[in-house]
């Protein structure tokens, strides 16, 4: 069988680049968005107010130690919402708030608190557009457990606070730049189902046909060019 070199090499690089090649641009065009935008802005960190260090006497706050005691805790933080320090407690019914200096229960954030909250968070001037309890997490949270306070401001890059029921505190933001983000990650990594395996089988199939059709693109070149026919020598 005679086996026609530079015949297969072009089909074998046509055929790859038909397969491979829409997502090779795909590949260059997400890698592009995701160096062009900082990874900062993508994160949201100018969406969140830098807050003034807050400190308080030790004297003045309860044992913890007491206090996770008596609750049956097994665990117990100190934290800050809205300039006071808190303890939240993880016990067998979730988390409790606690007043730190005083140890009393607190109730959790009703809406009304919870827009004061996400205001006194957010580093922008628009107002609230909306505040909700949902029950159903987006996947642009995924990982996270329901419920939790949804607030979204009036801004053209839609910043969305998600907000802890129980202490108020700011657990996560989000807006449009991030979520173009998550979607062209999505497509780079070749993971449509969690965005977050970046060794799954298809990723690697298709990365493994990238390497073959540039392979087979250099094999192309040495017929690309026509060879020059050696001169006879002339008998004199």
């Amino acid at each position: 069988m005679n086996i026609r070199f530079p015949v297969l090499a072009r089909k074998m690089h046509k055929w790859l680049g038909l397969c491979i090649g829409l997502q090779v641009v795909v590949w260059s065009l997400s890698g592009v968005y995701m160096t062009v935008v900082h990874i900062d802005t993508i994160h949201g960190d100018h969406l969140v107010r830098e807050t003034s260090s807050s400190a308080i006497e030790a004297g003045a706050l309860r044992d913890p130690l007491a206090l996770a005691a008596r609750e049956k805790a097994t665990g117990i933080r100190l934290a800050w919402v809205d300039e006071r320090p808190i303890y939240v407690t993880e016990g067998p019914l979730g988390e409790r708030v606690f007043a730190a200096t005083s140890a009393v229960p607190l109730d959790p954030p009703n809406e009304q608190a919870v827009r004061a909250l996400a205001l006194s968070y957010y580093a922008g001037s628009e107002p609230i557009v909306s505040a909700e309890l949902i029950t159903d997490v987006p996947g642009e949270i995924r990982g996270r457990a329901p419920p939790l306070w949804r607030v979204e401001f009036a801004h053209w890059n839609r910043p969305t606070f998600y907000l802890s029921p129980v202490t108020g505190e700011l657990l996560s933001r989000r807006h449009e730049l991030w979520r173009l983000f998550d979607f062209v990650w999505m497509l780079h990594i070749m993971d449509y189902n969690e965005r977050e395996n970046v060794n799954n089988p298809l990723l690697r199939a298709f990365t493994w046909g990238a390497v073959l059709m540039a392979l087979s693109g250099i094999w192309l070149l040495f017929y690309a060019f026509p060879r020059r026919k050696k001169k006879g020598r002339s008998t004199p």
